[in-house]
């Protein structure tokens, strides 16, 4: 039966693709370090190397990557300085207005539709600090635990650094070199398209993300000021970070901020910030996302949740943050394998 051959030719090719990518995910989950590290020095990489180009002009490439390098870091201290300072201002304040909002959230709670039992948030904060007290030991083994993994992050960031310094200062030799050494003569014109459509891809969809993000933390910030919010550049530096995780990281960081409206400020400014979080919904939706990430990536909404979820499930968190320029570089790289050059 020809449909029974043709099925079974599909089949074995679909089983040997899902072997080739779980063993790529076992190898990458073996040295994880080093592949997140080489994932960031690749975001750096796209994100400084436009201006590094320009200041070649001027300048020898060795100092404008010096330069580039020297200003990002400074402005990454200087900007978690200023939030710093702005919890260290607001936490004494802050502390008293969380005191105020769990009383007024308590008392919110015996009304209607709820009408649970008074003193319940009093309650929960006993028992929460009762079982901290009652696993302290446990609590501080954990904490020991996690220095390790504060150390493998610094590790990780100086890895990422000074791989990002050599991506950015020859980035264009190394690949040169790769494709002329490691690649056979006749795969490397086909190679050589595939890899460049996958860099214009990724740093496409990376400044994209970067311009999405930035915009929704500057709408997340002055909306929270103008509602006078507790800890609102806190909450916007976070509404920043949270954007590079599509369809989920916004409405997870605003629904932590509507938490701290509510109890900082009461349940009306938390229903205005949860009207904040249809209207940004929608922006980033339908004007951001078509207009700034249209000419890098064009992915369907549906491959893009479920790239999300599946990378979460693969990896937590880093996976959900890779999935989606993971996908889009291997459909561009598809795109262009399958592009017959004129």
């Amino acid at each position: 039966m020809p449909w029974l051959r043709v099925a079974a030719a599909y089949a074995w090719r679909l089983i040997l693709v899902g072997v080739v990518v779980y063993g790529v995910f076992i190898v990458l989950g073996r040295f994880q370090l080093v592949a997140v590290a080489l994932f960031l020095a690749l975001v750096v990489t796209s994100l400084l190397r436009p201006p590094v180009d320009l200041l070649n002009r001027l300048l020898p490439r060795a100092l404008c990557v010096a330069v580039a390098l020297v200003g990002s870091i400074l402005f990454l201290a200087a900007l978690l300085a200023l939030v710093g300072n702005a919890v260290a201002g607001e936490w004494g304040n802050l502390v008293s207005e969380f005191r105020g909002g769990i009383h007024r959230i308590d008392l919110w709670l015996q009304r209607p539709p709820f009408r649970l039992g008074p003193g319940t948030l009093t309650h929960l904060q006993q028992q929460v600090t009762d079982y901290v007290s009652a696993h302290r030991a446990s609590l501080l083994s954990r904490a020991a635990t996690e220095l390790g993994r504060v150390v493998e992050v610094v590790t990780g960031g100086a890895l990422a650094l000074f791989v990002s310094v050599f991506f950015i200062h020859s980035g264009e030799r190394m690949w040169a070199w790769a494709r002329e050494e490691l690649l056979p003569g006749g795969a490397r014109p086909a190679w050589d398209r595939a890899g460049r459509a996958a860099w214009r891809t990724f740093a496409g969809y990376t400044r994209g993300i970067i311009i999405v993000a930035a915009t929704n933390a500057v709408l997340v910030g002055v909306a929270l000021l103008v509602l006078r919010v507790p800890l609102a550049l806190p909450l916007a530096l976070l509404e920043f970070f949270a954007a590079f995780v599509p369809l989920v990281g916004s409405p997870v960081a605003l629904a932590v901020a509507t938490v701290v409206a509510l109890a900082g400020r009461g349940p009306l400014t938390a229903a205005a910030v949860l009207v904040l979080i249809v209207v940004i919904g929608q922006l980033e939706g339908h004007v951001l996302h078509p207009v700034v990430m249209s000419w890098a990536v064009r992915l369907h909404p549906v491959v893009v949740g479920v790239s999300v979820i599946a990378g979460s499930i693969v990896a937590g968190v880093i996976g959900a943050v890779v999935a989606v320029p993971f996908v889009s570089v291997v459909w561009a790289v598809r795109r262009a394998l399958r592009t017959v050059p004129t």
